[in-house]
């Protein structure tokens, strides 16, 4: 562990006309207000991108493809396209983010001998507006890994974390993975939706009710641990213990879990400067080139 001296960043914050719009509803009928959080669960945000990002947009080269499963379309971007590298890696941004948002780590990888593809998942950045969820996301990593060919390295950051432990199990070939930030518990994850929207804690049991009745499928058959339990590649965990969008005790149930884990605790980084931090940066560098 190791401690940085910025105060980590905050959670980004929900607008008020959200929270007092569910509070009318959740006063009338507690189903509308389920109805309407998982509504807001399951639609991204799209953020403008930081100037940071702005090269590896311009670099890379960007196609659309669809996801026939989800019957969604993506934008994936191809980054690096070096002639001598002799490896490749899939970078799989959060809930909200963009396929150039680990950027400072992909810039890393092309220095390390990689070409890199990313993308942005359904909803998300430049791709067309759409609800999305975890399911979705997995569905996307085994359509670009059909259409780009295997990986060596797998890194996921928050809900591309929880992507990649579970697309590994679940049989997407790579040598090792890094997860950053990522979650565990999807109830967990609907419950701190619903605090931070600010409604009364039987809504966050409706929403779970409502995505197992529609997809017939348990949450706990998403549980980052669980899925962890069946993998074997080399997996870095890397988490700071002040991130407030997703609590570190994930962190520590996955290492728990894994069979070759190996954890890195942060200080003062919080959910999203982990990932162009210097010392991070060189963690990863480590783990890429010694891990067995």
């Amino acid at each position: 562990m190791y401690n940085n001296k910025n105060k980590a960043k905050q959670v980004l914050e929900v607008p008020k006309y959200i929270i007092l719009w569910g509070k009318f509803l959740q006063f009338f009928s507690i189903d509308l207000a389920a109805k309407f959080a998982q509504n807001l669960f399951i639609t991204p945000i799209k953020f403008k991108p930081p100037k940071r990002e702005r090269e590896m947009f311009i670099k890379s080269i960007k196609s659309k493809i669809t996801i026939p499963s989800i019957r969604k379309d993506i934008v994936v971007y191809q980054y690096g396209n070096n002639k001598k590298a002799d490896k490749k890696a899939l970078l799989i941004h959060g809930w909200n983010g963009r396929g150039t948002q680990l950027v400072s780590i992909a810039n890393l990888l092309m220095r390390q001998g990689y070409d890199i593809v990313s993308f942005d998942a359904p909803g998300h950045g430049k791709s067309p507006k759409s609800k999305t969820n975890l399911a979705d996301f997995i569905e996307t990593v085994f359509e670009v890994e059909k259409q780009f060919g295997n990986f060596d390295l797998i890194i996921g950051h928050s809900l591309g974390g929880m992507t990649t432990i579970h697309a590994v199990k679940n049989g997407l070939r790579a040598k090792k993975a890094i997860i950053i930030g990522s979650g565990d518990i999807v109830e967990d994850v609907i419950e701190d939706f619903v605090k931070q929207i600010k409604l009364k804690p039987v809504i966050a049991e409706k929403i779970k009710n409502r995505f197992e009745n529609q997809f017939n499928q348990s949450m706990d058959s998403y549980c980052v641990h669980l899925a962890a339990q069946k993998i074997d590649i080399p997996v870095l965990i890397i988490h700071d213990e002040e991130d407030i969008d997703v609590p570190v005790k994930a962190a520590y149930q996955i290492k728990k879990n894994i069979q070759n884990g190996e954890l890195l605790i942060t200080q003062g980084l919080g959910h999203r400067k982990i990932l162009g931090d210097k010392k991070v940066i060189e963690k990863i560098k480590d783990f890429i080139q010694n891990s067995q």
